[in-house]
């Protein structure tokens, strides 16, 4: 170990899956790699270019008289340097911040080197023109969660959704148990059990995307002051609502500090955050039944279970996704509640904590990667199931109780609590003797004796 720590200090180790520092980019980098393209430190570098070549070709088409001329022609070739960004154009501008020790500035700097090479000189100063530094951050970082969310966050957890939904038809007509305080209860169906967790999330889901993806764009203190000194006679606020929406799909905070307030980041995270519980609360319950043998895991030939206990098949996958969304959660949590803080009109809290927004995405997908898998594995232990139940015929007390209330008979709740009660073994039999003891007619009888813990489980 000293040696291997000694070979560290004197080299510099490249970055691998074995040498990453977080197992976000190191064991777990198969599952994360989709992230890169919206949460590295090369991903948000484009987007913030992307915003400063969208925003000057909307100023060319906003009537300023100095961009009146600017060769319309010449869009493609700008809208060039974000599409086709390279890591060497990514690491040019760090170049540039290593001089700078400034991260969008750099940027301004890098197109302004490709104006000078598309022969744009003269145009070069309305690049960043009016702009702080947030106003490309809280526009670059807002867009990349959207894109991130839509094109990642939202197709794997629909593929959960999906499986959920499957597994709830399949399993629809199963009967099962319920627990309550971890006790025998009145028996369910495990496609409904399935089915409300496909419920909790849809509601989530639909709030969600009632959360709109905000965008701060309004000049150093979110007043328009230079935009507005340099050209007054334009609307500068429709000008700023126009462009954040059509260029980047961003809905724009109207009155702002220097910075986005992200309230509703924060709405968001809270409510990914909520999905994040709600699975954990599934992965729990899946981890439950399995340690019941209610559900049995398919063997994949050569995977070893236990190191020590052969027969064991270890629910990995559900345990997996809870350690996961927690940590999802308590990275969202933690920035939901110090984002919207700020002293005065701004100060860089944000801007540093902000850059690990891509890590609770993170371990949010490589949990639901975990739990994809896990579902996947599962094989119903129907036999298992069928057994307990027979096992407690006790929670059929419920139902004769109920039907003995309809009949108006006599403190019908008192009665089955001294059958049931007794720390005695309840059976078919036993229910069936007590049916023969009450003084009702023997269609109630009857009826009383066809409910089953098979069957008693409602609608």
């Amino acid at each position: 170990m000293l040696k291997f720590a000694t070979l560290i200090n004197k080299k510099k180790m490249t970055l691998t899956p074995l040498t990453a520092v977080t197992p976000i980019d190191g064991r777990y980098i198969s599952k994360t790699s989709s992230l890169q393209a919206y949460f590295s430190e090369a991903a948000l570098i484009k987007f913030r270019v992307q915003v400063e070549i969208e925003y000057f070709i909307a100023l060319c088409n906003n009537s300023i008289i100095q961009l009146n001329h600017f060769p319309s022609n010449k869009f493609s070739e700008l809208r060039d340097l974000y599409t086709n960004f390279k890591e060497s154009d990514a690491q040019r501008i760090k170049d540039i911040e290593s001089i700078t020790n400034h991260d969008v500035k750099a940027v301004e700097y890098f197109i302004k080197e490709e104006f000078d090479k598309l022969g744009l000189q003269e145009f070069k100063e309305f690049i960043h023109f009016g702009l702080t530094s947030q106003d490309i951050n809280n526009t670059a970082v807002p867009f990349s969660i959207k894109e991130a969310i839509n094109k990642v966050y939202l197709p794997q957890l629909t593929e959960i959704i999906s499986l959920l939904k499957d597994r709830a038809r399949q399993w629809k007509a199963i009967p099962l148990l319920a627990r309550t305080h971890g006790q025998a209860a009145s028996p369910t169906r495990m496609g409904k059990e399935i089915q409300v967790f496909v419920e909790r999330i849809e509601k989530q889901l639909f709030l969600l995307e009632t959360i709109p993806f905000s965008a701060k764009f309004g000049g150093a203190t979110g007043n328009f002051n230079a935009h507005h000194v340099a050209f007054p006679e334009i609307d500068w606020v429709s000008f700023s609502n126009n462009f954040t929406a059509d260029a980047l799909g961003l809905e724009r905070q109207q009155t702002t500090t220097q910075i986005e307030h992200y309230d509703n980041l924060a709405a968001l995270m809270d409510n990914i955050s909520r999905i994040n519980t709600i699975l954990i609360d599934f992965s729990r319950d899946i981890w439950t039944y399995v340690s019941m043998d209610y559900f049995k895991q398919k063997i994949k030939k050569g995977e070893v279970g236990s190191s020590a206990m052969p027969h064991k098949v270890n629910p990995i996958d559900f345990e997996n996704a809870e350690g996961n969304l927690g940590m999802g959660n308590a990275i969202f949590s933690f920035l939901s509640s110090k984002l919207p803080i700020s002293r005065l009109q701004r100060d860089l809290t944000d801007s540093t904590v902000l850059r690990n927004i891509g890590a609770p995405f993170a371990h949010t997908i490589i949990a639901f990667a975990s739990l994809n898998k896990g579902i996947n594995k599962l094989i119903i232990n129907e036999e298992n199931i069928a057994a307990d139940l027979e096992k407690n015929w006790a929670v059929v007390a419920e139902a004769i109780q109920t039907i003995l209330r309809r009949e108006g008979y006599p403190n019908p709740y008192e009665a089955l609590k001294e059958l049931t009660r007794t720390n005695s073994v309840i059976n078919a039999e036993s229910i069936a003797s007590f049916i023969d003891t009450l003084t009702v007619n023997n269609t109630i009888k009857t009826e009383l004796k066809a409910i089953n813990p098979s069957n008693y489980t409602g609608i």
